[in-house]
């Protein structure tokens, strides 16, 4: 766990090593040449032109090999303006693969996720980076999962099958809701993409032909009934997180604006983050990606300055590469320095852990670990998956009780950031104050416990 806190230049240096065993005869090469260029040889140029040749990429290799494995952000990942929406302190981006048309009698209808359990995520790259052509998304990558579905509608009828949930769209399942196709046999089938819209994970707004903005995020009789609407016409573009009015069609806009009516004059309550019953279909714990725990911290990190910060991803987007523990997805991080300086909103490609997906619709919110420079900062998955509540935290008090920690995520980030202050290191999700090294911190971590209730 300590190599959480490796530097890059540790790491860049280890790729070069690397990236010199792969192109050694570029080496080789121009030590040939050069000695051979010394006894003067006549063929000693083309030596040394070949060794230059098989030399020039080795520190482009060790650069792109150190950046893609130690992902650290600093600001010259800035986004471009012409990339990014602008971001509400609430909204969030999230592209996710196409679904299926289905039938086109078929009826676009919500179903409750009752229970689900994990059937199969078995890839066999181990921690290789693996790229597919085009969009394609094999199987391997893609968790086959068990549902029981309660489906709504105008008659309401319960369905058991296995379907394959893309990685971004986990969260759907956790939340227990999900958007489906219901075909005249009777065939179910789920929309992913708007199924994580209809639970709140991917939030949305709309914008009116008077240019007045609306969130109608977790509204799911208003988004089902866009959502209709946007099938019925062939789908309507979404601006980042948002469908504006003005820029659709008369008749189209003419049907949003009704729905816009109805949702006025029959106000509905906004739906739960999580449906009741999450613990019949918690299939976090069958996912890959790192173990929650209240984080590793190097003592010379901790000594010379370093300190964690949160972030909050704006955007996620799948890519055609894939790890064991996650897919590889372009995202947008907006980043809030500890010096003071103005938040930045980073554009950046990370591998996005699978447990840390299936809860993406209770936070966005991500633990950094910033340089004692501050100039950059790097994910730190287990903390971050702490805080997202993928695993309980508990403490355990000097006089031995038990203080479960959940739904209380600003306790466990003073926590986080006491131990990190005093070079302390917790791999487990649970923080034993009774331990000898723990005597320095006990009281302030039942201060901090105690001003957070």
């Amino acid at each position: 766990m300590v190599e959480r806190q490796r530097s890059y230049a540790g790491v860049m240096v280890g790729q070069l090593l690397l990236a010199l065993v792969w192109c050694f005869p570029g080496p080789f090469g121009l030590v040939v040449g050069c000695i051979a260029w010394s006894h003067g040889e006549d063929w000693a140029w083309i030596a040394l032109v070949a060794g230059l040749a098989f030399s020039v990429p080795i520190p482009f290799m060790a650069r792109t090999t150190a950046r893609r494995q130690f992902p650290r952000i600093t600001r010259r990942d800035t986004a471009e303006d012409e990339d990014v929406v602008p971001y509400g302190e609430h909204t969030f981006v999230l592209w996710a693969p196409e679904s299926p048309q289905g039938h086109a009698q078929a009826r676009l209808e919500r179903a409750d996720v009752l229970e689900a359990s994990l059937v199969r995520y078995s890839p066999e790259g181990e921690a290789t980076f693996t790229t597919y052509p085009g969009t394609y998304t094999p199987n391997e990558f893609t968790p086959l999962v068990r549902l029981k579905l309660r489906v709504r509608g105008t008659e309401e009828f319960e369905v058991t099958d296995e379907w394959r949930v893309p990685s971004v769209c986990l969260s759907a399942v956790t939340a227990g809701r999900l958007a489906v196709l219901v075909d005249p046999a009777g065939k179910v089938t789920p929309l992913w993409p708007r199924s994580t819209l209809l639970a709140g994970t991917r939030t949305s707004r709309v914008v009116d032909l008077e240019g007045r903005l609306t969130d109608v995020t977790r509204f799911t009789g208003r988004q089902l009934r866009q959502m209709r609407i946007s099938r019925d016409v062939g789908g309507v573009e979404m601006a980042g997180d948002t469908i504006d009015l003005r820029r659709l069609d008369a008749a189209t806009a003419a049907r949003y604006t009704a729905v816009a009516e109805w949702a006025r004059t029959s106000p509905e309550e906004r739906a739960p983050v999580t449906e009741p019953g999450e613990e019949s279909r918690w299939i976090v714990d069958g996912l890959p990606g790192d173990p929650a725990a209240f984080g590793s911290v190097s003592r010379r990190w901790s000594r010379r300055g370093g300190v964690l910060i949160r972030g909050r991803f704006l955007k996620m987007s799948p890519t055609d590469t894939f790890q064991d523990h996650g897919p590889v997805l372009d995202t947008v991080l907006r980043v809030q320095p500890v010096d003071g300086t103005p938040a930045f909103d980073a554009a950046r490609r990370l591998t996005v852990p699978l447990n840390y997906l299936a809860v993406l619709h209770r936070t966005r919110d991500v633990v950094l670990y910033t340089s004692p420079n501050g100039g950059s900062y790097v994910i730190d998955w287990s903390r971050t998956n702490l805080l997202a509540g993928t695993t309980e935290a508990k403490v355990i008090a000097p006089d031995g009780r038990e203080l479960p920690l959940t739904g209380r995520p600003d306790t466990i980030w003073a926590l986080m950031n006491l131990l990190a202050s005093h070079g302390l290191s917790t791999v487990t999700p649970v923080l034993d104050l009774r331990q000898n090294r723990m005597r320095a911190v006990a009281g302030a971590a039942m201060d901090a416990i105690a001003s957070t209730l």
